[in-house]
């Protein structure tokens, strides 16, 4: 039986079937993304009193955030900066470039057991808050909140997937408009 063990774990794993969920709220608003503009990118963080590995989840925001901006499929340019805390209102047009926030909330691997310790369900979520600020004082910023969540039974990943996963999740959140609140695989 010791024997049959690792076996099943193995079992378990390799017939594993990940799905992804995204969920924005609210659900109809236009995308954030525009690739012919420039854009001001300032991001911050915002996590539990009790998280953990801050420092690692801090680096994989920042690098999923730069591939993300990088790749010029949402923005033409983006300059990206790390600010303490998101601004709360608009702010002074940024010489015709467009000043997107983001807050991440949530970013890292998680892990439920079953009913038994051989059944794990786990995966990657990703929280987060965008805001397009206005480029008229009179106006109000666009937010939304994304919850982006990839796994499933027998998933299990760690922190190595983070900087990709943010990347995902922001492609969901940010580059489609028309937003459906259903699940999406």
């Amino acid at each position: 039986m010791a024997r049959a063990a690792p076996a099943l774990v193995t079992g378990a794993l390799l017939s594993a079937c990940a799905s992804t969920t995204v969920t924005v709220e609210p659900a109809a608003v236009e995308p954030l993304c525009d690739p012919s503009a420039t854009a001001v990118v300032l991001w911050a963080t915002r996590w539990r009193v009790d998280q953990k590995d801050v420092a690692a989840r801090e680096s994989a925001a920042a690098t999923g955030l730069s591939d993300f901006f990088s790749d010029g499929a949402c923005f033409a340019q983006a300059q990206i900066g790390r600010v303490d805390a998101l601004p709360a209102s608009s702010v002074p047009n940024l010489r015709g470039a467009r000043l997107i926030g983001i807050e991440v909330q949530e970013l890292g691997p998680t892990v439920k057991l079953l009913s038994s310790a051989a059944l794990v369900e786990g995966g990657t979520e990703v929280v987060f808050r965008a805001v397009r600020y206005p480029t008229r004082l009179q106006a109000e910023p666009q937010s939304v909140t994304v919850h982006w969540r990839h796994g499933g039974p027998g998933v299990v990943k760690g922190v190595a997937s983070l900087p990709h996963d943010l990347r995902a999740a922001l492609q969901a959140g940010l580059a489609t408009g028309a937003h459906a609140a259903a699940p999406k695989r």
